[in-house]
């Protein structure tokens, strides 16, 4: 389906899909009903996107083999986002998951190690890495198989909006060049082409932050959207976790390094604190990017990590929202549907990334939270896409030194209220 996304078009919100129940587990364990009634619930809030994740070891167990069954939940998944009156963006090769490197065996490198997120692949725990999805003949050709059959199978299906290569997937394997990105994007979109569909790819904060091996102007040439990850509380350059300018400038950034492409922020948002808990400090900060900080006092009910509580999610994710659509952004994408059921924290990626329990527009057990409520008065509003405000940047100049950009960039960005 193709929408417009030029100013006056409707403003396109939506949210990132896995069930509360058992998450990355979804398709192994998929229950269509609850599916079926998490849509509901979806549209209710008058959301109109929802941006699912095709794990890639569930969904191709081998290079030539696509899982019938997960193919039928997926059908089913699409199905059901029809019948809701909801878009779906399907994402492939799925991948990176919330800081976990989810591989089929046969992905993997065994002269790579596993780096800075652990590899499971088969349910297992590996010692290796990705393979080089970007390069390496045998892996593109069967993630051009992979897209091929999804883009045959799902032509003309009324909920099909747009296809994600990956999520975040330089957390999977960098690029040796960017010219290795930009083929691979380039192979990729030639194979989805038959669905007729948008084509767009999960680049999020750390593209920006420094040199991944990746240009934003050649990965995308063949996309029709830009599509943009960022949270304040993951950037340390950012002025702390309650700023709301971090989301829209890294959404800006991305756009004008894409030349100006439709944005559609596809995950923002933030981890909910524990219960009477509050948060020690402003950053939660991810595998590799720990920096030396003096030990600051801790209050008693201090949570084991940066957060939000309710009102202070709700109030940053608005005034992010907020801005995003001011500035002209097409669209954004919540991330994510549910906080987790706490039977999981012991299971991988909780076990070890605790907050991404907590990141839910609804509890554990389904009640809509104060963020959830606000962005259903946001869409009862109509709101409409806007003039993109200008915003000029030189993409040799920031791949010059990708860290002095991001932070010369930012200091020059208005904080919000000013």
């Amino acid at each position: 389906m193709n929408l417009p996304l030029t100013p006056g078009s409707p403003f396109l919100l939506g949210v990132n899909y896995w069930p509360r129940r058992c998450a990355m587990a979804w398709w192994r364990a998929f229950d269509p009903g609850e599916f079926a009634d998490d849509c509901a619930r979806i549209a209710e809030l008058g959301m109109r996107v929802v941006r699912f994740f095709l794990m890639w070891d569930d969904l191709q167990p081998e290079p030539d083999h696509l899982d019938s069954a997960v193919l039928a939940h997926a059908d089913h998944v699409l199905d059901a986002c029809a019948a809701h009156g909801l878009l779906a963006m399907p994402t492939l090769f799925t991948g990176h998951m919330s800081g976990v490197n989810w591989l089929p065996r046969w992905a993997l490198d065994r002269n790579a190690p596993a780096g800075r997120f652990r590899t499971i692949a088969g349910g297992l725990e590996r010692a290796t890495g990705a393979g080089d999805l970007y390069a390496d003949p045998f892996l593109v050709r069967a993630q051009v198989f992979c897209a091929a059959r999804l883009a045959a199978r799902w032509c003309g299906h009324p909920a099909l909006w747009a296809f994600d290569l990956g999520n975040e997937f330089s957390n999977l394997r960098e690029p040796r060049e960017p010219r290795d990105a930009a083929a691979w994007s380039a192979r990729l979109c030639e194979a989805l082409a038959p669905a007729g569909v948008a084509v767009t790819g999960g680049l999020h904060g750390e593209d920006l932050e420094r040199d991944r091996g990746i240009r934003p102007s050649t990965i995308s040439a063949p996309w029709q959207l830009t599509t943009m990850h960022g949270y304040a509380i993951y950037s340390l350059w950012s002025r702390g976790r309650l700023d709301a300018g971090a989301v829209p400038f890294l959404g800006a950034a991305m756009r004008a390094l894409q030349g100006g492409k439709p944005l559609i922020f596809s995950e923002w948002g933030g981890p909910q604190c524990p219960l009477g808990a509050v948060s020690p400090g402003e950053y939660v900060t991810l595998p590799g990017a720990e920096v030396a900080r003096a030990p600051a006092p801790r209050p008693p009910n201090a949570a084991p990590y940066a957060c939000y509580s309710e009102r202070e999610l709700a109030d940053h994710a608005m005034a992010a929202l907020t801005r995003l659509h001011a500035e002209g952004a097409a669209g954004a994408l919540y991330w994510c549907w549910s906080d987790y059921d706490p039977a999981l924290e012991r299971m991988p990626p909780f076990d070890r990334a605790p907050w991404e329990l907590r990141f839910g527009l609804s509890d554990a057990g389904g009640r809509l939270k104060e963020i959830g409520a606000r962005l259903r008065t946001f869409t009862g509003g109509a709101p409409a896409i806007r003039p993109p405000a200008a915003l000029t940047l030189d993409e040799t100049v920031w791949y010059a030194d990708p860290s002095r950009a991001l932070r010369e960039n930012y200091a020059h960005y208005p904080a919000m209220g000013t």
